[in-house]
């Protein structure tokens, strides 16, 4: 089987837009990749979407429900997450691992999560997202900074407070692009994750370290395609 496919599960506020500079670059190597716009996320206009604030659950649904649909095709899938989007893509794993799928005779399913600067509650905890756009763009100008912050829709804020359910790091193996320069998520934030991963697997997060801010696919892409194209070469 070749490389798998690339499931970007973004940020807080964040359209999958955001990122569609490193999809593009990574599809270039042949790799198959998409950026999803969550439930919790509201729309371009700016508008929230209609109906009741989506929770984190719902996001996960979302996400399990595009899984599902590549591993019944036959596909491996590796997540890779950045800021909340951590929380719903580690719940999503629930019976969607590469082996769990394999007890039940199905091929397919997910090999890895990888997460990118991001919100890794502990069960039973919210996200408890800190969205604080100042402090997410600060290798940029400051009126770069600004505009990029005034580029961020909606959000639900039931998605934030929704406590974790599964936690779908112990399923796969992980990695983690840690940003040394992260004022929204914190490096003792990052390793506070890292740590309890290895502590409730009793396996080793394949870190990669990068001189970043919070959004690393926009001040840093080019580290970004690198740490994807490299994800999708691991076996």
């Amino acid at each position: 089987m070749g490389a798998p496919s690339i499931l970007i599960i973004r940020g807080a506020s964040a359209l999958p837009k955001f990122y569609q500079p490193v999809v593009d670059a990574v599809t270039k190597y042949g790799i198959d990749i998409q950026a999803l716009h969550l439930p919790s996320v509201g729309l371009e206009s700016r508008e929230a979407k209609p109906g009741p604030p989506p929770t984190l659950q719902d996001d996960s649904v979302f996400i399990a429900r595009h899984v599902a649909s590549l591993a019944d095709a036959g596909h491996d899938v590796t997540l890779v997450t950045h800021s909340y989007g951590g929380a719903p893509a580690t719940e999503s794993v629930r019976g969607l691992s590469k082996a769990s799928r394999q007890e039940q005779g199905l091929d397919g399913g997910i090999v890895r999560i990888a997460y990118t600067t991001s919100l890794i509650p502990a069960l039973g905890q919210p996200p408890c997202l800190t969205k604080l756009a100042e402090r997410s763009f600060t290798e940029f100008p400051l009126e770069k900074g600004k505009l990029w912050a005034g580029r961020l829709v909606k959000h639900s804020g039931a998605s934030c407070a929704s406590p974790l359910t599964y936690s779908g790091y112990k399923d796969v193996p992980v990695s983690y692009l840690f940003c040394e320069g992260d004022h929204t998520i914190p490096p003792f934030i990052q390793q506070n994750g890292i740590d309890m991963i290895e502590r409730e697997t009793g396996k080793k997060v394949d870190i990669t370290r990068i001189d970043s801010d919070h959004c690393p696919p926009l001040s840093h892409p080019e580290l970004v395609i690198d740490w994807i194209v490299k994800l999708a070469e691991t076996k």
